[in-house]
């Protein structure tokens, strides 16, 4: 009899006409390492690439680098790259600011993207995503003027799709109502506790917003460690992080990973040749439940 089995999707998906990777290479918390790691995950396949351009968590010149480095040398030209960066508030911001904190926010807004275009030595962002509500309950005017003039960068073409990260349910219905270029993605730390942030999910769900998922194993340490969870591996033949990002892509989420191992970031590429089953995905959903 053949298996009930759930598929993890494809290696790309579109959004809004634009082709998006559906597992993407983070790139915070690498400093000096950050060029050598990308070219490994380039090389490993990986064709998205997620950075900031906040000094204290992200190295985005690095990323630039190498990408640089693989245009160069015709591993890659620049359409086969997806690139994801983001705009950060002076709050989230150490000393090495990458805009004058005393200028109008929409101009820092300007000023950043302008910066990160120079770091990553490219012409267009693919998505350009703002860093988080610079409050934790509903959106600020702030949050309102540094989306507006996101979307002034829409319109003049520096970036195809705009998205927001570390957010509630809430804000994200909020600012869909208010953007009149609609947020394309949706970033979070995604908690195997709140049903792998369900809420936000089924928000994203109903305004075809792609929800991107970033910590799923440093942010899950009981989930990874569920007897259920190692018993799917097991029947996989397959690792616990594996089994984690093939359920992430079988409900839908694009994962990412921020993995500094080139035998993880071949292992973690491999899981689309996984195929759980109905069963295992409702099993791995409902962990905490």
């Amino acid at each position: 009899m053949a298996r009930d089995t759930r598929s993890i999707g494809h290696r790309v998906l579109a959004v809004r006409d634009v082709e998006v990777p559906t597992f993407l290479y983070g790139t915070a918390w690498k400093e000096d390492r950050t060029e050598g790691l990308v070219r490994q995950a380039l090389a490993a396949g990986f064709r998205g690439l997620d950075t900031a351009n906040q000094p204290r968590h992200y190295h985005e010149a690095g990323v630039g680098r190498a990408l640089a480095g693989a245009f160069e040398d015709g591993t890659l030209s620049r359409e086969d790259v997806f690139v994801q960066t983001k705009f950060t508030h002076v709050a989230g911001q150490d000393h090495r600011m990458p805009y004058d904190p005393r200028v109008p926010v929409a101009e820092q807004v300007a000023q950043s993207f302008r910066s990160s275009l120079e770091h990553l030595g490219v012409e267009r962002i693919d998505s350009y995503v703002l860093h988080g509500p610079s409050r934790r309950v509903g959106l600020a005017d702030a949050d309102r003027e540094v989306w507006r003039a996101m979307e002034a960068i829409h319109d003049g073409g520096g970036t195809r799709l705009l998205g927001i990260s570390n957010v509630t349910a809430e804000q994200v219905e909020g600012l869909y109502d208010f953007a009149r270029v609609k947020p394309a993605f949706v970033q979070n730390r995604c908690f195997a506790r709140t049903g792998w942030d369900a809420g936000v999910r089924r928000v994203c769900a109903a305004r075809d917003v792609v929800y991107q998922g970033f910590s799923l194993l440093t942010a899950n340490p009981e989930a990874i460690g569920h007897p259920v969870v190692r018993e799917i591996a097991g029947r996989h033949r397959a690792t616990v992080p594996q089994i984690v990002f093939a359920f992430a892509l079988a409900i839908g989420i694009v994962p990412l990973t921020g993995t500094t191992d080139p035998r993880h970031m071949a292992e973690d590429l491999g899981v689309y040749e996984l195929g759980l089953t109905d069963q295992e995905v409702r099993e791995i959903e409902t962990l905490s439940a």
